[in-house]
């Protein structure tokens, strides 16, 4: 995809949380238990949960396998009113992800949205993850 009408917003929501580690394989389980701690706090369910952290862990390991040596690994979270917004890049002379990878399919099962591209000498990857509708109370369906 074409990156120019797609760089993420700078942070100005409260709840955006940024974090930045070296793009390391080892650095996978930190990205993964912020997804999970997230997550819970906006009240996903189990399945949906682990759904966010496996896409996260996805997305991840393919920026690191495309970065520079020593490149940053940047990952957003965004939690809106009705989506879990996941944005990561990493500094990279390559092209984005292929779209018809395993891996991108395993992206595009688990997430709601997902979409790559590369500008400017970095590659990014976003995923969105739907939160619960909030259901009426349940008495007022019982009668």
């Amino acid at each position: 995809m074409d990156g120019a009408d797609h760089r993420p917003p700078a942070i100005a929501a409260r709840d955006d949380v940024e974090i930045r580690l070296g793009a390391k394989a080892v650095h996978l389980p930190v990205v993964r238990a912020v997804a999970v701690n997230i997550a819970m706090r906006a009240d996903l369910d189990l399945d949906a949960i682990s759904d966010l952290e496996l896409a996260v862990d996805e997305a991840c390991s393919s920026l690191i396998v495309l970065a520079e040596p020593n490149s940053i690994l940047i990952c957003r979270f965004t939690v809106g009113d009705e989506e879990i917004v996941f944005r990561a890049s990493v500094d990279s002379t390559q092209q984005a992800p292929s779209t018809g990878t395993f891996g991108w399919r395993v992206l595009t099962t688990l997430t709601d949205r997902a979409r790559s591209w590369s500008d400017s000498g970095q590659v990014h990857i976003e995923v969105a993850k739907a939160k619960p509708v909030a259901h009426a109370d349940r008495r007022e369906e019982i009668r």
